[in-house]
């Protein structure tokens, strides 16, 4: 772990350097991929390095993981509550829906959960100009390769240092790296809407899709789950189409 964490940092170093930028800023949310991503930004650039926690109807318990995790690094941060600026937006779109007769009641989870982490990408990069600092994502080989990440939402973002170790290997980072141990144990979550939990909406446990993504056996059930999020969310990982004129 030692070995793979001074790789991440001086990598995190390498693009602070080619991009010509001054630090790195991460979104933490409480959950161990933000928090493992934060203790690596800390340790990439200690005086240039801001954590942005950006509650929506968020859980006092997840409030105060995600504080927990920036006192474990002593982490500067700041906090911006998008509660009422996702309410009044949706709100907004909601009627001028409704009034066109186009408004769709059974997409209104989906749609307010995915305004959610659209409104926090650009709240990261309003905070992240002011203080010229690349964006750091904190998408894991498992949400890459299933696409469980939102378009322009938490997949908007400028590097990815963890996206190619698998949930259990952030597991053992974030072990090593000396996250609050009330974030090792919670239950993986995007924080979008009340109980909401990663495995739960994807049907599939990150166990399956890292013994999946590693080559191993896992019931057919899951395969067909995992091939068919891989297959569904493509246009996620690849670049944007674009016309080519003859």
């Amino acid at each position: 772990m030692e070995k793979e964490v001074n790789q991440i940092v001086e990598w995190l170093r390498d693009q602070v350097k080619s991009a010509g930028v001054d630090g790195l800023l991460v979104g933490i949310s409480g959950g161990i991929d933000s928090a493992v991503v934060a203790h690596l930004i800390k340790r990439a650039c200690p005086n240039n390095s801001l954590g942005v926690l950006m509650p929506i109807n968020t859980s006092e318990v997840n409030m105060q993981d995600a504080r927990a995790v920036t006192e474990s690094c002593n982490l500067n941060s700041i906090t911006v509550d998008l509660t009422e600026a996702r309410e009044a937006m949706y709100c907004n779109i909601k009627k001028e829906l409704k009034e066109n007769k186009i408004y769709q009641e059974d997409n209104t989870r989906l749609a307010q959960a995915n305004l959610s982490a659209r409104l926090r990408m650009s709240t990261l990069y309003t905070v992240a100009t002011h203080h010229n600092y690349l964006v750091v994502g904190t998408d894991n080989a498992a949400e890459w390769y299933t696409g469980y990440f939102t378009k322009y939402g938490d997949g908007g973002v400028d590097i990815l240092p963890i996206v190619e170790f698998t949930k259990g290997e952030v597991k053992e980072l974030a072990a090593y790296l000396g996250i609050p141990q009330s974030v090792l144990d919670k239950q993986p979550s995007a924080d979008l809407w009340e109980g909401q939990t990663d495995e739960k909406e994807m049907g599939t446990s990150y166990a399956k899709i890292d013994a999946f993504i590693k080559g191993e056996s896992i019931p057919e059930q899951d395969k067909s789950t995992i091939l068919a999020m891989h297959k569904r969310t493509a246009h996620k990982r690849d670049p944007l189409p674009q016309f080519k004129r003859n």
